[in-house]
């Protein structure tokens, strides 16, 4: 009897062991990226979407047309961007700015795309020590290779910040020319957060956010604002990406799920969550930027931009991802070819 009961004992443990390692494997998944807001943003401990970085050696030239790394962006393909090259590949007169940990200033690929850069955060450096920032601004590049990019970094080298400083940083880059504004970050709701948000698109600015790694409908900010483009993830299938939020307050999805891009330090890595989902979009919006105009004579374009956008969605299954998954190649096309919407 007491080696049954010393049997059951272990077995109980053993069990206690494999769950314990698969909610570890959930946690992972997710994008923690604690990041943005001194609470935990998705609710999670980091900022570097816990998708397991992956580092690796520095392939060639990533945004060439030819270069082996496309194979490794699945997203860039799967929105169809290559195809939108036919048409542009952007301008250098689009800046992007992205607001997040900062954007490695060394990184072989992205140094000579950063045309500005102010620091928030109570970072000594606007260099991106952490990681997130990096990543989202390769996926950006990617997608819209002539445009430029702003470095905006409002959270810092753990990847946390306040909505307020938020905030601040929208304002920055709307002023100093930023015409798409990349948050891949998640939040409480804030007055000074929404402020800025409706500043940016009475400027004439864009502004892409993530959905938010909650997995639920419950809204995330400043994705729920009206003036954001709010984006779900998705995975290879055009299913909802592991623990994406979704809901009708979301306007698009993109991919989401494995993103390959750059890392500090010249490394390259793979993050899952609406941070790249986000990312994504923001590269999109820029392609259109480029092609686009005031065909409604209000004195800008990104509503323009906007209505390109979400009205060239490739329909998916599922609810709660607003239009569906972007396509670029559409989304140009569409701007090219209407004369007002």
């Amino acid at each position: 009897m007491k080696k049954l009961k010393y049997l059951a004992i272990v077995l109980t443990l053993v069990e206690v062991i494999l769950v314990a390692a698969l909610v570890y494997d959930v946690l992972g998944a997710r994008e923690s990226a604690s990041a943005y807001s001194y609470s935990p943003v998705y609710n999670v401990a980091r900022a570097d979407n816990g998708d397991s970085p992956s580092y690796g050696p520095s392939p060639q030239a990533t945004y060439s047309l030819d270069g082996s790394c496309l194979a490794e962006r699945w997203g860039v393909s799967k929105i169809e961007a290559p195809q939108a090259w036919q048409i542009t590949k952007g301008d250098q007169s689009i800046i992007v700015a992205v607001l997040d940990t900062g954007i490695d200033k060394d990184n072989q690929d992205l140094a000579d795309r950063v045309v500005a850069e102010v620091n928030f955060s109570d970072s000594p450096t606007s260099d991106d020590l952490y990681g997130h920032g990096t990543h989202m601004a390769g996926t950006i590049a990617a997608i819209a290779p002539e445009c430029r990019l702003m470095n905006v970094k409002v959270a810092d080298d753990m990847g946390k910040c306040e909505p307020s400083v938020v905030a601040r940083g929208i304002i920055w880059a709307v002023d100093h020319g930023a015409k798409v504004i990349n948050l891949s970050l998640a939040m409480k709701a804030s007055p000074d957060l929404e402020e800025a948000v409706n500043y940016a698109w009475s400027r004439g600015a864009i502004i892409i956010a993530a959905a938010g790694n909650k997995g639920t409908s419950e809204p995330s900010y400043p994705a729920y604002y009206n003036n954001c483009l709010a984006v779900a993830g998705t995975n290879e299938n055009n299913s909802l990406a592991l623990l994406s939020s979704y809901g009708d307050w979301v306007d698009v999805a993109a991919p989401g799920f494995n993103i390959y891009s750059e890392l500090p330090q010249n490394q390259y890595g793979y993050k899952t969550g609406t941070s790249a989902a986000a990312a994504h979009v923001s590269g999109v919006a820029a392609l259109v930027f480029s092609v686009a105009g005031d065909t409604n004579g209000d004195g800008v374009v990104n509503d323009e931009v906007r209505w390109a956008i979400e009205n060239s969605c490739t329909s998916i299954a599922g609810d709660g991802m607003g239009q569906g998954l972007v396509n670029a190649f559409q989304a140009v096309t569409k701007t090219v070819s209407s004369p007002s919407f």
